[in-house]
């Protein structure tokens, strides 16, 4: 199973968006899977299903983040390193309806929805493109990684 799957997988057992796409790149972040789970929890939804920014891109920024982030600036490292996020959000845009925003990418959920997740039924995959852009978002951090030789 390849990561993308992997992750859509993670989704569908009931993992937040976020650590769904987190989880798909454990095996290479030196963390205890109890820690990745606890960094990646309060984005899931939108940020607390606020319908903010995607949990699934929020996801990719903390695994870019850990992988290829910078703990000391020069200016530089941070201008690149936010470019590098602007890019992922461009390439998350093209393959997944045109935003990063949860909101708009599950058309018709109200900003403050219920603060209790929804059950993942077979009825509500139908619904919502969660586990598919859980799936794109792994797929689009999985090719940056290669590209970066991180994979």
């Amino acid at each position: 199973m390849n990561r993308g799957e992997l992750a859509k997988k993670y989704f569908d057992d009931g993992y937040s968006c976020s650590q769904a796409v987190v989880l798909a790149f454990s095996n290479i972040i030196a963390l205890e899977k109890d820690v990745i789970l606890k960094i990646a929890s309060s984005f899931g939804g939108g940020f607390g299903r606020l319908r903010e920014v995607c949990g699934a891109f929020s996801g990719m920024s903390i695994v870019v983040g850990y992988l290829l982030g910078y703990s000391q600036t020069n200016g530089q490292n941070k201008m690149e390193h936010y470019a590098l996020i602007r890019r992922l959000a461009e390439e998350f845009k093209v393959r997944n309806g045109g935003s990063i925003v949860c909101r708009d990418l599950i058309a018709g959920t109200e900003k403050l929805s219920s603060e209790n997740p929804a059950i993942r039924t077979d009825e509500y995959k139908a619904k919502r493109p969660c586990s598919e852009i859980v799936k794109n978002a792994t797929d689009i951090l999985e090719e940056l990684l290669i590209e970066k030789g991180v994979l």
